[in-house]
């Protein structure tokens, strides 16, 4: 379970930053897109790898859940004053993202639901991925569907990487107030990063 989230922290935070090139325009965020593009195998193998990563994450917390409520089937009584409502609300907030992931992969990656993006290209007659992106986040619902499910993945980090570095053994009680500080704003940072490019579109702060 920690090992899994340390990869999947430092995925996102790579993605994160390759998304905000986006600010420098579109040869930017273009000639970025295309280096990861140079071996269509490599590209595709680290994606299936991450995609392993994601299905090893989701069954070592089912298997950590059932494994806890097996060892406690009756809730302690102080419990849910103790507990954060991220913390509580994890398996939830999870699917929720596993659903959002999803839809973000048939949205960019294959262009299931937006299969004219194939017809996007740029002055070098490759994938302009910057007209995708002003193109994909124009749609009000679209936006709408990724602000939240970059919310919910912000609540699920805020806790998660937290539980992350106790997993791996990290984090004790001298240690728990600065790492929880650390998860919380993590998460926020996360938000905003992610957050900032589809509200950018649909303001048209680019364009």
């Amino acid at each position: 379970m920690g090992v899994s989230g340390v990869l999947l922290v430092a995925f996102l935070t790579v993605h994160m930053l390759g998304n905000l090139q986006i600010f420098l325009g579109a040869h930017a965020l273009n000639s970025y897109a295309h280096f990861l593009k140079i071996s269509p195998e490599l590209l595709w193998g680290f994606r299936l790898a991450m995609l392993g990563i994601v299905a090893v994450h989701i069954l070592a917390a089912i298997a950590l859940t059932l494994e806890n409520n097996g060892a406690r089937p009756v809730d302690y009584l102080r419990e849910k004053s103790a507990a954060s409502y991220a913390s509580r609300t994890m398996i939830v907030s999870g699917i929720i993202v596993a659903l959002f992931i999803a839809y973000h992969l048939l949205h960019f990656t294959a262009h299931v639901t937006n299969p004219e993006f194939d017809l996007l290209l740029d002055e070098q007659a490759k994938p302009d991925v910057y007209g995708m992106v002003i193109a994909g986040f124009s749609n009000p619902l679209t936006v709408a569907i990724y602000l939240i499910g970059v919310l919910l993945l912000s609540w699920h980090l805020s806790h998660g990487v937290s539980s992350m570095f106790q997993s791996l053994g990290l984090r004790n009680r001298r240690s728990a107030c600065l790492i929880d500080s650390a998860a919380y704003l993590y998460a926020v940072v996360i938000f905003a990063g992610m957050a900032a490019v589809p509200a950018a579109v649909y303001f048209k702060l680019i364009s």
